[in-house]
């Protein structure tokens, strides 16, 4: 799994003029599944997400979590197979790196589940919808982490 995690001040999702989701200072994370993920990477992003220390604290130190912050940060959690396209061959992207929707729906709810478990506030996108993303970048604050990374399995 790849996620994008972008430190926002707020961030929106709106599918056929209706919002579906949105969150206030926090992280907007945009993941992607691919082939050969399981449940272990979601365990690992959805950890390592959660206690990342990109927020600032007192001394302008990047040292605090979203779960440090008071209140508590909230995240908008968009699916996004376009993480794993593939621009090596030609000028249009191939995703055949990226899994399935019946393989990574299931995922992508259960890795939002076990963000939900910290207690942080969590909304969502549509899965496999067409969806307009706003977001309103602090600082900007922008990381990737890719659980392949963490597991050896690049």
């Amino acid at each position: 799994m790849k996620a994008i995690i972008q430190r926002v001040r707020r961030g929106q999702v709106t599918v056929e003029n209706e919002v579906v989701g949105q969150c206030g200072k926090g992280f907007v994370v945009l993941v992607g599944v691919t082939h050969g993920d399981v449940q272990a990477d979601a365990d690992y992003l959805s950890n390592k997400i959660s206690n990342l220390r990109i927020f600032e604290d007192n001394d302008g130190k990047m040292n605090l979590s979203a779960l440090d912050l008071v209140p508590r940060g909230e995240l908008l959690v968009v699916s996004q197979f376009t993480l794993y396209a593939d621009t090596r061959k030609g000028r249009r992207p191939s995703f055949l790196n990226a899994a399935l929707p019946d393989v990574a729906e299931p995922l992508v709810h259960y890795f939002v589940n076990k963000i939900r478990e910290t207690g942080l506030k969590v909304e969502t996108g549509r899965f496999g919808a067409e969806m307009l993303v706003a977001i309103e970048n602090d600082g900007p604050v922008t990381i990737v982490i890719d659980s392949a990374e963490a597991n050896n399995k690049k």
